[in-house]
């Protein structure tokens, strides 16, 4: 498409040498007109600033700024923009969005998160604004790139982002002027001029309907104003009308009167010519989630088929209605210009009822698209191939990198979708259904690592539903996550503060599992902090509590963890104590790899008490309970530290003995120690409701 401001929902992020992002011009499409435009943005880049012209060096980022009304063709010119110059700037473009489709505002640490994303750097899950920020500046410092901020609300918004660095480039697009970030460029967008409109309009007419009536061609781009969005919708009109002549197009928009502005007036004609049920579809597609459309959300919006939904998404992109955006599976984005006269007619024609039953069929279908998206990873057991074959078709995937494409494309989409949910607050069931399903599907194929980031805003989602619908179950398990990524990444009094809250709730909800979950992790955190005392004694709380509830490979753990803290602590008496208490139950449990592990730990406790001769024979029993259990890595474990032990006491030959047997069984990958009881990986499964709401 030419100069058309096809503004996208949702925040979207792509660095130069990567696949292009959803907010980008699709491939092939023709720029036309805004030379003198061009010309003096490029320009204004060189041009001496302020603080230039003082003497001093630029302590930031050169900003220009591009402002038109949307669909003025602003999106386009930056984007033109930023390939002209791609060359001076060798560490690429990288775009962002900075406002829904909705009109609202992008969060700052999304953005800066995608970003961070996007330089291939990382980004602490629940980190804050300002850290990202920093830390997005930081990697500014030393680089040369091209920051395109696409649809900027307010000034706030685009220095949050600046780079401090004057190497870098910052092209801003926004509705108005950007008071309060010193020495800015502006350049304020009109309409096309004429010989560029009528080369816009012959893209979709063929050049024979402009040449045989010139006067009539050149009216409609009056009409227009020559904005790029609304001569698209007009070429769009005239190409699925090859007998209408370019007068009888101008004729119906004057019959059409002044009321709204040109855009308005060819999207109304536009909109009008469409059969009934591609109206409704049309008007419903401003329900999806970031703007971002693919057949299966047409589909269940309007409640047909998938294939016909993805015919009539077609069928709309050839009229200007949608654009197609660049991706492995068919998608599609509803321009931003046009997402407010789409939600003006569902106000009009559609009941609130009937809008919130699509917006369910929406959400119900993207659950089981979820579901099947992690079945499709676990086809080697009988329940998955079951529910699996149970699916219609449509919502199968073929192969588990098919269902991993579909969630990486997807995923703008779903975790706005999660969000509206949330926020819409009448559809509770299903929202956390939807988050569930999410977060089991992202587990499974980024892994639960990759997908911190991600998953700490679904839980806080969960979180915010839990406490509005007083659940105090769901409550614990969202705090308990949370806690998790936030001792992860190093944030130890929020964790703290979040498992002490996950307690409460798990009381309150009589849920065994997180109040002992909950109760062992207290006693992590004080740990993390280096309160060893309240560590072991909130260790010694959860240990009661299996107790009570024999739960023995729990016992077994406990008693390992309070050993460690006393370790910690200096008291080897209690530590060794516990770690005997952990051996016994480890035995009770037929554990015999943990039983070796465990005696490996007791054998370090005892050489810290300075009773060598005791590790040495505890560290011979552990070597033989390891062999028995077949861990070859502990084995060699245990001989280098039988080595050094040795050594210690004044028997180097019996000490290279044990090393060159740790050597024969790993080479040279010999492990420098064994530690034991880490804290318990799985996370909390968050728990939804089978009722509808």
């Amino acid at each position: 498409m030419a100069d058309q401001a096809v503004d996208g929902g949702g925040t979207k992020v792509s660095p130069k040498g990567q696949r292009p992002a959803a907010g980008s011009p699709p491939a092939g499409s023709h720029f036309l007109g805004r030379a003198r435009e061009l010309k003096e943005l490029r320009a204004d880049i060189e041009r001496a600033g302020l603080d230039t012209i003082a003497g001093r060096k630029a302590p930031r980022a050169r900003v220009l700024l591009i402002a038109g009304r949307p669909g003025s063709g602003r999106t386009a010119l930056a984007d033109r923009l930023a390939a002209q110059v791609a060359e001076s700037y060798p560490d690429g473009i990288l775009r962002a969005r900075l406002t829904e489709p909705d009109g609202t505002p992008v969060p700052t640490e999304a953005t800066a998160r995608d970003l961070l994303t996007a330089l291939g750097l990382s980004a602490p899950p629940g980190a804050g604004a300002d850290d990202l920020g920093e830390r997005l500046r930081e990697a500014f410092a030393i680089r040369r790139a091209v920051l395109l901020l696409d649809d900027a609300a307010d000034a706030e918004q685009v220095d949050a982002l600046l780079p401090d660095s004057p190497d870098c480039l910052v092209v801003a697009v926004s509705g108005g002027p950007l008071t309060g970030i010193a020495d800015v460029r502006p350049c304020t967008l009109g309409g096309l001029d004429t010989k560029s409109a009528l080369e816009l309009l012959g893209h979709f007419t063929g050049s024979v309907r402009i040449t045989v009536d010139p006067l009539a061609a050149e009216g409609l781009v009056e009409l227009c104003a020559g904005q790029p969005t609304a001569l698209v919708l007009a070429g769009g009109w005239l190409a699925a009308r090859p007998a209408a002549a370019v007068a009888d197009l101008a004729k119906h928009l004057r019959t059409e009167g002044e009321d709204g502005t040109p855009l308005d007036r060819v999207f109304r004609l536009s909109y009008a010519s469409l059969p009934g049920a591609a109206a409704r579809m049309l008007r419903l597609l401003s329900l999806a989630p970031a703007g971002l459309v693919d057949p299966h959300t047409a589909s269940a919006l309007a409640g047909c088929s998938v294939q016909e939904a993805h015919t009539t998404l077609d069928e709309f992109t050839g009229l200007g209605l949608l654009r197609a955006v660049p991706s492995p599976l068919p998608q599609y984005e509803v321009p931003g210009c046009l997402h407010p006269l789409l939600r003006a007619l569902v106000d009009t024609h559609d009941r609130p009822a009937e809008v919130q039953l699509a917006r369910a069929r929406m959400l119900e279908r993207t659950v089981r698209l979820l579901v099947s998206c992690r079945a499709i990873t676990e086809t080697d057991s009988s329940p998955a191939r079951e529910k699996l074959a149970a699916m219609p078709r449509a919502l199968r995937f073929p192969s588990p990198r098919a269902a991993e494409d579909w969630l990486r494309v997807r995923r703008p989409a779903l975790l706005a979708s999660a969000r509206a949910a949330v926020a819409d607050g009448e559809l509770d069931t299903l929202a956390r259904r939807l988050m569930a399903a999410l977060v089991r599907a992202m587990a499974a194929h980024f892994g639960t690592r990759a997908a911190a980031p991600d998953l700490y805003g679904i839980h806080r989602l969960v979180l915010d539903v839990a406490e509005r619908r007083d659940l105090p179950r769901e409550k614990a398990a969202a705090l308990l996550n949370l806690a998790d990524l936030d001792a992860q990444t190093g944030r130890g009094a929020d964790a703290l503060a979040r498992y002490r809250a996950a307690l409460d709730a798990g009381r309150e909800a009589n849920d065994p599992y997180a109040t002992g979950r909950a109760m062992e992790s207290v006693g992590g955190a004080h740990q993390e902090l280096g309160d060893h005392d309240r560590a072991a004694d909130w260790y010694g709380r959860a240990l009661a509590q299996r107790l009570a509830r024999d739960e023995r490979v729990d016992v077994a753990r406990l008693y390992g963890r309070i050993a460690t803290a006393h370790t910690y602590a200096g008291r080897y008496g209690e530590a060794q104590v516990n770690w005997r208490a952990a051996v016994a139950w480890h035995r009770k449990n037929n554990d015999v790899a943990s039983q070796a592990r465990a005696l490996s730990e007791m054998a370090r406790v005892q050489e810290y008490a300075g009773r060598p001769e005791e590790s040495l024979r505890t560290c011979q029993e552990a070597v033989e309970w390891a062999r028995r259990a077949d861990d070859v890595r502990l084995q060699a474990a245990l001989q280098v530290r039988l080595a050094d032990t040795l050594e210690r006491l004044g028997d180097p030959a019996a000490a290279r003995l044990h090393r060159a047997a740790a050597e024969r069984m790993l080479g040279d990958e010999l492990p420098e120690n064994v530690s034991v009881m880490e804290h318990p990986a799985n996370a909390y499964e968050i728990r939804s409701a089978p009722a509808e709401d």
